[in-house]
Order: structure tokens, then C-alpha cells, then sequence
């Protein structure tokens, strides 16, 4: 019987492995995406360095993109929450 427990833990282990590298896999793209879009609307022609105007535009661009994200995230577990409380 042990030996069935000790291959359950090992496979939550292994499930908790995957979920994890699927949540960085997820942040990775994400970041992808970020770089991807405010690299189109900040930067009009590659330069040898990046002047002040452009730094803040992307600074501001990924800002917006994150801001926009939790708010997005907030909203959909709001919504899960008030499903939840229905369905009690």
C-alpha cells in the first residue's frame, strides 16, 4: 500500500512540476507579447542607444499592458466569486 501512496505524492510532485512550468511558459509569452506590440508603437527607427522619449514610451507601454492585465484578472475572479456564491 505504501508503495501506491508514495507513486500518488509523486505524481502530485510531478503534476505541481508541470503546472508551475506551464504558469512560466505563460509569463514568458506574455512578456513576449509585451516586448512585441510596445516595440511596434515605440520605436519608430533602430538607433545605436535608445533616447529618453523612447525609454518612456516603452516604460509606459508595458505599464499599461500590466495594468490592464491585473484589472482584466481582477475581473474574471470577481466573477468566478459571485458564480460561486450562486451555485451554493
Amino acid at each position: 500500500m505504501s508503495d501506491i501512496n508514495e507513486l500518488s505524492d509523486k505524481e502530485k510532485e510531478l503534476q505541481e512540476f508541470f503546472l508551475i512550468e506551464k504558469q512560466k511558459a505563460q509569463i514568458n509569452a506574455q512578456i513576449h507579447e509585451f516586448n512585441e506590440i510596445c516595440w511596434e508603437k515605440c520605436i519608430g527607427r533602430p538607433g545605436t542607444k535608445l533616447d529618453h522619449s523612447t525609454e518612456t514610451c516603452l516604460s509606459n507601454c508595458v505599464d499599461r499592458f500590466i495594468d490592464t492585465s491585473l484589472l482584466i484578472a481582477r475581473r474574471f475572479a470577481q466573477m468566478l466569486q459571485k458564480q460561486a456564491s450562486r451555485d451554493m
